[in-house]
């Protein structure tokens, strides 16, 4: 555990920008996602689908969670593929201390995060900044992108109404309709180099759609309250996020333990007995969707929000004696709600769905109509956003498979059942139109031709009857089961260091943050010197030798690092990447703040290295062009030729002097501005005006 948790800190505009037009080119990557993982449009398949009537290229987004709260991270869930982005939830307490770690992904995934971690002016601005560096990267030529490329952004807001009519969140809700003024400010922040860039056409409207959070327990009546507020007073087309816990008691544990066999997973009592019950569910979304209907205004629900469970596990801290289950369970229950839901209403609501989606499930998904269709603990597994490419890709093998073009044609193809969603409709056996749908079912022509005024039902009959068959499918498939889940990653037995490791590279991608980097530096070996002062002179001496075995070594970039502990999930090594490897603050202001991480702050350009080594504060200034360095510790201010410091050693120490200290620290900082190096780190440190843009504000 660590000692105090490092703050997210928003990174400047102006170095994303540079980064991501850097890098593709320099290193074959956009924010570490390899070029191989960026989603390209096949051109032959249209994946239109529409949330409350406004159109997206894909129905598929990253779940208002750890991968939508910082820019980067909505940059990076719209290279992978997805066209849908459910800005993570903000609320009013939005100082909150999280227990660290946060995210277990050992088996299914847990988590005890629930909000945003960033101030809300701050996360207003992070949601605009995302916004417009996917328009830069739009508009750059690198990217191979649609020309009719539909982008929707979905706000996401709780968790009571007294917090949700306060001035903040409401001035965080008006900031998301209208942003002009902060776009306009940030247009300033756009680099010179890339001035072309800042008169282009950025979205100020960034959503007319919001997804309601209920924290576990809210009672109907609030939830009810606040939907009609924002219904009536905001004017904004809305979805509430319901529970798992719907599905009562005895169905949640029997699908959990007889069907799935978790019977190690507890909901407890409260869960239930706090919690909207089904038919409360049924009668407010009801009389909600009455209220839009009147007011023009679209209502939805999602399923679902993550399963309140015990915490029996030695992974969070002890502390915490409640988590949040997700993944492959949830994707089980939340489709039997799914299935319920659409026994009472049929298909008269959109249906938001996350939960368990990954890249074997996503085309199901889409044939049931669900959209947006969001995930969240899949990309938190090897491989990180660039596994949501695949969705799409496999989405598109299945539409080719049965011969659809679109989505709305794949949703009556898919299972089968086109022919039976055709017979819903009640159309006479010597009608027309029944003879012409079936001909078009049978030879792969063109359904919507076929059906003309007849298709949307005709899909919204598809729809309800391949929920039907895939609710029974899925909550008997294996894969959701614990049998399929409970072997955790690979550990190997040996403990990290600050170089040298596997390499696997897994650190990188897993972090929804990109807080995890590579370095590149040659292999080295140097003997360890160390020097004393005495009267007649420097006494020297070496105890052994220091090796730097690897050129590909690791580092993290505090500011984006939440402690999440997700690498250290996935590293088949002991001991943490976002604890152990190198650590990089963005301003000397946290570097000394804190004072209980080891890490290092680089600024002029690479001459000047702070360094916290095994607690022990140093600075390193180095010449710009040959010269002498300057290097000063706990007990000595020396300098000295850079490149031959025993040699060349000038100045005062009152104590044993570990020259070991001095090699670790330019060699890091060596890698840092190696040739070809783009990071978050070097960006900063080349950049004085980035780096007082990155700085905590007092």
């Amino acid at each position: 555990m660590l000692p105090r948790m490092a703050e997210l800190r928003p990174y400047p505009l102006s170095a994303l920008v540079r980064r991501s037009l850097t890098e593709l080119e320099a290193r074959g990557t956009i924010f570490d996602l390899p070029r191989r993982k960026l989603y390209t449009p096949s051109g032959r398949h249209d994946l239109r689908a529409y949330h409350h009537g406004f159109a997206a290229s894909s129905p598929l987004g990253p779940a208002a969670g750890p991968h939508t709260q910082m820019a980067q991270n909505i940059a990076l869930a719209w290279l992978s593929g997805c066209r849908i982005i459910e800005l993570k939830t903000v609320q009013i307490m939005d100082t909150l201390e999280i227990p660290r770690p946060c995210i277990d992904m050992q088996t299914i995934g847990y988590n005890v995060e629930w909000s945003q971690e960033l101030r809300l002016q701050e996360s207003l601005e992070e949601y605009v900044k995302g916004a417009m560096l996917i328009t830069i990267l739009r508009a750059s030529g690198q990217l191979e992108v649609g020309a009719d490329d539909q982008l929707l952004y979905d706000m996401s807001v709780g968790y009571d109404l007294a917090g949700i009519r306060s001035p903040q969140v409401q001035a965080f809700i008006d900031g998301i309709r209208d942003c002009t003024a902060v776009v306009d400010r940030l247009r300033g922040q756009i680099p010179d180099e890339y001035r072309q860039y800042r008169d282009l056409d950025f979205p100020t409207r960034l959503s007319d759609t919001l997804t309601l959070s209920t924290f576990h327990g809210c009672p109907p009546d609030e939830i009810e309250k606040i939907i009609e507020f924002l219904l009536e007073e905001k004017g904004i087309h809305s979805t509430v996020k319901l529970n798992p816990t719907l599905l009562g008691p005895a169905r949640v544990r029997e699908l959990l333990g007889e069907v799935m066999g978790y019977e190690g997973i507890h909901v407890p009592d409260s869960a239930f007995e706090q919690d909207t019950r089904w038919q409360q569910a049924v009668d407010f979304c009801g009389r909600l969707g009455d209220k839009a209907d009147s007011l023009g205004l679209g209502f939805g629900v999602k399923f679902s929000n993550t399963l309140i469970v015990d915490n029996h596990r030695d992974f969070f801290p002890a502390t915490e004696k409640a988590m949040y289950l997700s993944g492959p369970p949830l994707h089980v229950l939340a489709t039997n709600l799914v299935g319920r839901f659409r026994g009472v209403f049929g298909d008269r609501f959109p249906i938001s769905f996350s939960a368990g989606i990954d890249r074997h499930n996503f085309a199901d998904a889409a044939a049931l109509g669900l959209c947006p269709i969001t995930t969240c603990s899949d990309l938190l597994k090897p491989g990180g956003y660039g596994r949501a490419s695949a969705y799409v890709s496999d989405l598109q093998a299945r539409m080719d498979k049965v011969g659809a073009a679109d989505l709305p044609s794949y949703i009556i193809r898919a299972f089968g059942r086109g022919e039976a969603a055709l017979e819903a409709l009640g159309l006479g056996t010597d009608d027309p139109v029944r003879s012409a749908c079936l001909r078009a079912l049978a030879e792969g022509d063109d359904l919507r031709a076929a059906a003309g005024e007849r298709f949307e039902p005709w899909v919204s009959a598809a729809i309800l009857a391949n929920t039907e068959v895939y609710v029974a499918a899925c909550t008997e498939d294996r894969r959701y089961s614990l049998a399929s889940n409970q072997k955790p990653p690979r550990k190997v037995g040996s403990s990290l260091a600050l170089f040298d490791c596997l390499s696997c590279n897994k650190c990188v991608p897993v972090c929804p943050n990109d807080a995890n980097f590579v370095l590149e530096t040659p292999p080295r070996e140097q003997a360890i010197i160390k020097v004393r002062q005495a009267e007649e002179g420097w006494q020297i001496r070496e105890e052994g030798t220091l090796r730097l075995a690897k050129k590909t070594q690791y580092a993290n970039f505090a500011d984006f690092c939440n402690e999440c502990g997700n690498c250290d999930i996935f590293c088949p090594e002991d001991g943490g990447p976002y604890i152990v490897k190198p650590r990089f603050f963005g301003s000397l202001r946290d570097f000394h703040e804190l004072a209980k991480l080891d890490g290092f702050f680089i600024t002029g350009g690479g001459r000047v290295v702070h360094a916290r080594l095994d607690g022990a504060v140093f600075r390193l200034d180095l010449p710009p062009m040959g010269g002498q360095a300057s290097f000063s510790g706990p007990g000595f201010d020396l300098r000295f030729d850079a490149d031959d410091p025993a040699a060349s050693l000038a100045g005062e120490a009152s104590v044993e002097v570990d020259l070991t200290h001095y090699f670790v620290i330019r060699w890091i900082r060596d890698a840092v501005f190696a040739e070809g190096q783009v990071s978050y780190v070097r960006l900063l440190a080349d950049d004085p005006d980035a780096a007082r843009l990155s700085a905590p504000q007092s």
